[in-house]
């Protein structure tokens, strides 16, 4: 496919749309936690700074809200119908960003420090569950007539979620990893919940099983690309756009899709960079720690001229091909079939 090319203003403006639609009702819920996990929460969130003040930090770029609002659309109902499944979503995604920046080690999240770091482990463990059991509470309560079947298709996509979680730490202590086995690990990671928000709103606006079924696996397949992107993003991106440091995944020996891909491939760059990895995991963290910029730089130049680099993009744009052939048959308003291309557009060419 050519590479898309989606109107950034119309792309902002559904972000923004999706966004605003949740906020009041996300930070209603937030509202309802305990102290101190209220507060800590929001600094989460970027609702307040880490001395308590009101900030207008970066909440994130908001694709699951808007997707749920969206795909409430595409079932014929009101945008505000998949709010109550956009709050759900966005809840268990926050559950497990809490919990994965502190099993990562991660110190920098939307270009601030992470909760762990300015809380403490205790706290962002606790947060993060307080989140994940709120999802289904505010699912239950306010999604109307079709909320239980909602939470089915929530909690099945968190429990993948886990298991993509689990296996990506499990791959870290791995030295090989195939290509297929780390798609479905994204595939459950990032895929589930993105495929979930894609559905969810067209569940609660009503929708048929068919409809609901098309629409997550246009997010399925959506979330594919997404983690490709990312995984290019988390190697070569801009730590200004993306607010990590740089080398990001690297530094913390991921088996991402490029990784995988160049290690797959049969060339000398392969082979070199095959000899490092492994010397790599067999170093400990502290000597790990030590290595400077160019060491970094050298494995990110070997993965790329062993193919990694060019297969994870290509890889995006085929998952997008897929997730738009997803939704080619449905029944929709042109505005809002519009509305779910410029999405998936969007994921592609996204910088962070």
């Amino acid at each position: 496919m050519n590479a898309p090319h989606p109107d950034p203003d119309a792309v902002a403006a559904l972000l923004e749309r999706g966004r605003s639609l949740a906020a009041p009702a996300l930070r209603a819920a937030v509202g309802r936690l305990a102290s101190p996990m209220d507060t800590v929460a929001a600094y989460h969130f970027g609702w307040i700074d880490e001395d308590g003040r009101p900030a207008d930090g970066d909440g994130g770029k908001a694709v699951r809200p808007a997707l749920a609002v969206v795909s409430a659309e595409a079932a014929g109902a009101r945008p505000e119908a998949g709010v109550p499944g956009a709050v759900a979503v966005e809840l268990v995604h926050n559950f497990s960003l809490l919990h994965d920046d502190l099993m990562d080690g991660d110190e920098q999240r939307r270009h601030r420090d992470t909760v762990w770091k300015v809380h403490g482990p205790a706290q962002a463990i606790l947060v993060g569950d307080a989140l994940f059991a709120l999802a289904g509470e505010i699912l239950l309560a306010e999604g109307g007539p079709h909320a239980a079947a909602a939470a089915r298709r929530l909690a099945i996509a968190a429990r993948k979620l886990i298991d993509g979680q689990a296996q990506d730490i499990g791959f870290e202590h791995r030295e090989t990893v195939g290509v297929a086995e780390c798609l479905e690990m994204a595939g459950n990671k990032t895929g589930a919940l993105i495929a979930c928000a894609a559905s969810i709103g067209a569940v609660l606006g009503g929708a048929d099983e068919a409809t609901a079924d098309s629409l997550d696996r246009y997010g399925h397949h959506l979330g594919l690309a997404f983690q490709a992107v990312d995984d290019l993003l988390g190697i070569w991106g801009d730590s200004r756009s993306t607010g990590k440091q740089t080398w990001s995944d690297l530094r913390q020996r991921k088996k991402s899709l490029p990784v995988v891909a160049a290690l797959a491939a049969d060339n000398p760059a392969a082979e070199r960079l095959t000899g490092l990895l492994t010397a790599d995991a067999k170093k400990s963290p502290e000597e790990f720690e030590d290595f400077d910029e160019a060491e970094f730089a050298e494995r990110a130049a070997l993965i790329e001229e062993a193919g990694g680099r060019e297969w994870a993009a290509d890889e995006a744009r085929r998952q997008h091909d897929t997730a738009v052939s997803a939704i080619e048959g449905l029944a929709m308003p042109d505005h809002t079939r519009e509305q779910l291309l410029a999405l998936a557009d969007f994921i592609v060419i996204r910088e962070r």
